[in-house]
């Protein structure tokens, strides 16, 4: 039956589905175990309806933009919609199906009425797991196939009608080096899914099936207006850019990227043609993950403000060779997720060339992590904790980049506190500092990097994991690049060394320096205000010297 709702109702029924999100997103902060969830906000938790199209998201990490659709939609075919019942959870984290790597467990639900009617819809929550097995303690560097990177679960009923499949727990509990982070972040996922189905039933008792169905048939297509005419207002035409990053693990070779974006009357085309074939390391991306990146380029330019569905992508095409390295098939390397970092500045990179106007210069390159593993110097228990550090935004056509601030595919991630961090492993933390001139010249300056001094206070592994350290970020209308990220290993000894993404062995007493990518300058320098300049020295972003030799400001 087709109901006739009006537009107040329409956003009534959105705004509801949108707190629906926001309560699974607070339950699962609330009780996962793991900072990588509570603190980074490394998840991505999505609603969907009977038909499996999106209706409301909850801010996560902002790489994961729709990456649950296509996970749904290849768990629903191996499953198969009609073996699912009321109470069941599925998991799936293979990664060509997944969108992701095999550490970023997802898991979904179908909703259906405690009187055994119709479908409603499903709930789908990702959120990276810190152990699955893989063959190495933390992260996975320098894998070539997928079998060493983990536990495989295709599409896996983890509860069935509502009663937990004990052997599927304790094959997870037995292929993990932390059982209990694992187990808890896993019944933490389940309570947001429950606390889903739960909300988004009551959401269609209140408005009746036939309403909700309307209203979510309006604001979807309202959603794919919007982004159709954001398009009709740019620039038409087609731009390719490439890029470079510094390697995949396992040689020391570059790895080329390329992406096309196309903007026509149809919509907004994104091929990846050019790129680099796969790879041995694990660095290529599933077709899942790299259309989540397309996304990220393709809301931010059309339709900032507003949450997203299924309706805003409608305009929106993503093309990757198959077995290239966006395309990756079985049994390649996955594990190392950089690429996607990469692949949201070079799209903007390809859009600076036919609209320069409307966006920054690049943003730091790159996605700084690092991580410790090792055994707890006070409990002698194991732990791996990592974090994605803060990098210089690239400044835009009319301010300033900002400093010290996560990457643009992150955003509302966050950094892992010090005081976790120090407290769940054996580093300390002796300088957090903005980094001077990191940030690249121009009328309007690329924001700072940071520098961070991680002494160890008990032996372990250090995990450096960069992938643009080699070439500097980009600019655009005669501003200068900035500098990239860097890593320094034992500074000041014989065994000093660069890392890029690398794993070592660290020793009581050593020292490793993170100085990480500022962002790059817009707009010829020497037609910066000098004020500002004196500004930056002041606050530190810019050095004396800089101010001197490069924006001619000598009362500094």
């Amino acid at each position: 039956m087709t109901v006739a709702v009006d537009g107040a109702t329409v956003e009534v029924v959105r705004s509801y589905l949108l707190a629906v999100a926001d309560e699974m997103r607070t339950t699962l902060i609330r009780t996962a175990f793991n900072p990588v969830i509570y603190e980074v906000l490394d998840f991505g938790i999505s609603l969907y309806d009977e038909q499996a199209r999106l209706v409301a998201e909850a801010p996560g990490l902002t790489r994961f933009l729709g990456a649950n659709d296509h996970s749904l939609r290849m768990g629903l075919a191996y499953v198969g919609e009609q073996n699912l019942q009321a109470g069941d959870v599925v998991m799936l984290n293979y990664p060509y199906w997944n969108a992701a790597h095999t550490y970023d467990a997802t898991l979904f639900a179908p909703v259906f009425p405690p009187d055994g009617g119709e479908l409603v819809g499903y709930v789908c929550v990702r959120a990276h797991w810190m152990d699955l097995g893989a063959k190495d303690r933390g992260y996975v560097l320098d894998s070539t196939d997928v079998h060493q990177e983990g536990l495989l679960f295709p599409g896996t009923k983890l509860w069935d009608r509502g009663e937990p499949v004990t052997a599927m727990h304790e094959l997870i509990r037995f292929n993990s080096r932390m059982p209990e982070l694992v187990i808890g972040d896993l019944h933490a996922q389940v309570s947001c899914l429950r606390t889903g189905e739960r909300r988004l039933l009551e959401v269609v008792e209140k408005f009746g099936r036939d309403t909700v169905r309307a209203a979510i048939d309006r604001f979807l297509d309202a959603d794919e207006q919007a982004s159709r005419d954001a398009l009709a207002a740019l620039p038409h035409g087609s731009w390719t850019a490439e890029d470079w990053m510094d390697d995949d693990g396992i040689s020391e070779d570059p790895i080329r990227l390329q992406a096309t974006v196309t903007i026509d009357a149809e919509g907004f085309h994104v091929d990846f043609t050019g790129s680099s074939p796969m790879v041995p390391g694990p660095v290529n991306l599933p077709i899942g993950a790299t259309i989540a990146c397309a996304r990220v380029a393709f809301k931010a330019l059309t339709t900032t403000f507003g949450p997203s569905s299924a309706g805003h992508f409608r305009p929106l095409t993503v093309h990757a060779p198959e077995g290239s390295l966006f395309h990756a098939v079985y049994p390649a390397a996955t594990f190392t997720q950089w690429t996607g970092n990469l692949a949201v500045e070079l799209i903007y990179k390809a859009l600076a060339l036919g609209m320069p106007d409307r966006v920054a210069a690049c943003s730091g390159g790159d996605v700084p992590g690092f991580m410790m593993v090792g055994d707890h110097p006070d409990t002698g228990e194991f732990f791996a904790i990592s974090n994605n550090d803060v990098i210089g935004w690239g400044a835009c056509p009319d301010h300033d980049g900002e400093s010290a601030v996560n990457h643009i595919c992150q955003t509302v991630a966050r950094t892992t506190p010090l005081e976790v961090l120090e407290a769940r492993s054996g580093m300390r933390f002796e300088r957090l500092e903005v980094r001077p001139d990191s940030g690249g010249a121009g009328k309007w300056r690329g924001g700072c990097g940071i520098r961070r001094e991680i002494r160890f206070v008990s032996d372990g592994e250090f995990l450096s994991v960069v992938k643009r350290t080699r070439s500097r970020p980009w600019a655009l209308d005669g501003g200068e690049e900035s500098r990239p990220t860097r890593v320094v290993a034992f500074p000041g000894t014989d065994r000093e060394r660069l890392l890029s993404t690398r794993r070592v062995a660290v020793r009581t007493g050593d020292l490793i320096v993170l100085e990480t990518g500022g962002g790059a300058g817009h707009g010829d320098p020497q037609l910066r205000d000098p004020g500002a300049v004196r500004r930056d020295v002041v606050q530190g972003y810019v050095s004396p010297e800089a101010a001197r030799e490069i924006y001619g400001v000598n009362d500094v």
